[in-house]
Parts: C-alpha cells; sequence; structure tokens
C-alpha cells in the first residue's frame, strides 16, 4: 500500500493526462497569456503600489511600449476609486487579448438608488478621472464604469489600450530624454 506521502513513480504520473507542455523557465512569457489582478487597500499609497506591479507584469510580457500609458490609467483609476471609497480594498484586473490591454478596477462604492445623487456621483467619478480619460483617448481606447457584477456590489471601471496606440503615447518625450 502506497503512503499518501510517498511519491508517484515518474514513469507513470509525470502529468495528468492532456495537461499542456511545461513552458520553459527560461522564455519569458507572451502577451496573450497576461492575465494577473491584485487586491490593495483602499489607501493614498495603494496607487504607487498598483503602478510598480503594473510595470513589472507588462514587462515580464514583453509589453514594455505600453507601460507609460498603462502605468498612468492603472494609477489614475486606483486613485480615483480610492478617493471616492477610502477605507475599503480595491481589487485590480489586467488582461492582453486581441492586441489590447484591458485594465479594470473594482471598488466598493455602490450604486446610489437616487437618481439626483447617483447623477452626482457619476459627474464627480468623471471629473476625477478626466486626466486617465485624455490618456485612453491619445490611445485610440475606450472607458467607462458601471454597476460591479461581482458579488459585493460596487462600481467595476475599466480601460481599454490598444497596444498599437498605447505604444505611441509620450513617444515624442521619451525620444527627447534618452
Amino acid at each position: 500500500m502506497l503512503s499518501p506521502l510517498t511519491p508517484p513513480a515518474p514513469s507513470h504520473f509525470a502529468a495528468c493526462p492532456g495537461a499542456p507542455p511545461v513552458p520553459d523557465a527560461a522564455e519569458p512569457p507572451y502577451p496573450d497569456g497576461l492575465a494577473c489582478s491584485l487586491t490593495v487597500p483602499g489607501e493614498p499609497y495603494s496607487a504607487q503600489i498598483a503602478r510598480s506591479a503594473v510595470r513589472s507584469v507588462l514587462h515580464a510580457h514583453r509589453l514594455d511600449r505600453v507601460i507609460p500609458a498603462a502605468v498612468q490609467v492603472v494609477g489614475e483609476l486606483i486613485a480615483t476609486s480610492w478617493y471616492l471609497d477610502p477605507g475599503r480594498s480595491l481589487y485590480l484586473a489586467l488582461r492582453h487579448r486581441e492586441s489590447a490591454l484591458r485594465v479594470t478596477v473594482y471598488d466598493g462604492h455602490v450604486t446610489h438608488t437616487h437618481p439626483r445623487l447617483a447623477a452626482h456621483c457619476e459627474a464627480r467619478r468623471r471629473a476625477a478621472l478626466r486626466v486617465m480619460s485624455a490618456v485612453v483617448r491619445d490611445c485610440g481606447g475606450a472607458w467607462g464604469f458601471g454597476e460591479s457584477r461581482e458579488p459585493g456590489g460596487g462600481t467595476r471601471t475599466w480601460a481599454s489600450l490598444p497596444v498599437a496606440g498605447a505604444a505611441g503615447y509620450l513617444a515624442g518625450s521619451v525620444a527627447s530624454t534618452e
């Protein structure tokens, strides 16, 4: 009888049937494999944590050319979410699909049921995201927000940055500083 701690014989159980091949550890991941999420505290310093994490993840996935635009967008999204819902955790999701980087931030700020309060809150969020809106527009992307479909509710704010457009963001500034 085999003990639960006895390792299986390598010839019989090296991998589950149908398991994908193990990638070469020396080979960096490709952009289409990018799916990363991070929960940060609802505190002022969280934008810096998120920007640093995104910078590292994008570099690891060979997306260095979109780092300036993505870091700006992430910083603005996290800072605005913290400002509108301080003290509660913020959830950041990053994905790359079909030549675009999608950034989503979930916060706990629930949609107001009173129409005037809802309109006021929406206007505050739009005003707080003016800089991010300009970056997304310059990159040829889109952004929006709405009620979160997550079990805890709240607000989901997202931005989609086409890689081709984001790669050109700040291109003139980068060339002049090198």
